[in-house]
């Protein structure tokens, strides 16, 4: 059976990693020439939308067109730091940017109603997916997604660990996903690592993004090495040939294939991986020849939200 190809997009402002407080949208221009070459392979891209991309003429329009042509998805991607009502968390949140969660729960649900509010407004339709921003999640969220209607989130990293990376200095750091399932799964809003047995039917569907398994054999210093570099099915300027290698394990064992990379690498200088000219070719070299090799086997493109009904009818029908 074909495993669906699924193509996420962060879409956000330009080089967030260096944390400035004063962001730019330059990347919108870059985001057609992207649409263009999912389209020519078949695929279908949902692009998670932030604050200031959602108030981005450029950007807006281009996502208008591509909702009109039914040939892509809007979905959610909050990032706290600045997303209104804006009552800080930290000394300084623009450079700390804290996860979502670490706000109170009044906080929380209020930014995620604002931008919730403006996107809908904006593409005059619901929202039904999601990825929370900095991949911070946890069953407060789950809810509060499930109650305002979404279908599918896709924020969960199974096998990976952000405790170590901090949001609010004084916090935990993020969550721990590492015995999180690999497979698509109805959240239990108690423990959003467990799928909820006899879901009810509008429970939240996790989507998990697509990291492979490293053999057990690995010490611990090589998959801290390795593992943010060429087990991710998302562009590094390093990762072409095992990018394509996870569609081959899909094809034999898998359910889903999930690429994902921001809106700002697209653009030179617009992360610390993607910095040049040649680098941004070397990058587009490596998202052709996936898409190519995906097409190859037989991959169907398809939105989150669509992936999402169509796992829920399977469910029901089981």
């Amino acid at each position: 059976m074909p495993v669906p190809f699924l193509i996420t997009m962060d879409t956000e402002g330009d080089n967030v990693w260096a944390r400035s407080r004063v962001l730019t949208a330059r990347n919108a221009a870059w985001l057609p020439g992207f649409q263009k070459l999912a389209e020519r392979y078949g695929f279908r891209p949902t692009w998670l939308i932030n604050w200031e991309m959602a108030h981005d003429p450029a950007c807006v329009e281009f996502l208008r067109d591509v909702l009109a042509r039914n040939a892509g998805e809007v979905g959610l991607h909050l990032h706290a730091w600045d997303t209104p009502p804006l009552e800080p968390l930290t000394d300084n949140d623009a450079r700390h940017h804290p996860y979502l969660i670490e706000y109170p729960d009044a906080l929380m649900y209020a930014k995620l109603e604002r931008l919730t509010g403006v996107l809908e407004e904006i593409f005059r339709r619901p929202l039904r997916s999601h990825r929370a921003g900095r991949w911070a999640f946890d069953g407060r969220y789950a809810r509060w997604l499930r109650e305002h209607g979404f279908a599918a989130d896709c924020s969960v990293c199974p096998g990976v660990d952000w405790r170590s990376t901090k949001g609010d200095p004084c916090g935990p750091g993020g969550p721990d996903y590492r015995r999180a399932p690999r497979e698509p799964y109805f959240i239990d809003e108690n423990n959003v690592l467990e799928p909820v047995e006899n879901p009810p039917p509008a429970v939240l569907l996790e989507v998990p993004m697509t990291i492979a398994q490293p053999p057990s054999r690995w010490t611990k210093a090589l998959l801290e090495c390795c593992s943010k570099r060429h087990h991710w099915l998302r562009p590094n300027g390093l990762n072409g040939a095992a990018m394509r290698h996870r569609v081959d394990e899909a094809a034999e064992n898998g359910t889903h294939l999930m690429f994902m990379l921001h809106s700002s690498e697209l653009m030179p200088g617009g992360s610390p991986t993607f910095t040049s000219e040649a680098s941004i070719e070397r990058l587009n070299r490596d998202i052709e020849e996936l898409f190519a090799h995906a097409q190859s086997q037989g991959c169907p493109g398809r939105t989150l939200g669509e992936f999402a009904a169509e796992w829920r009818t399977t469910a029901s029908r089981n």
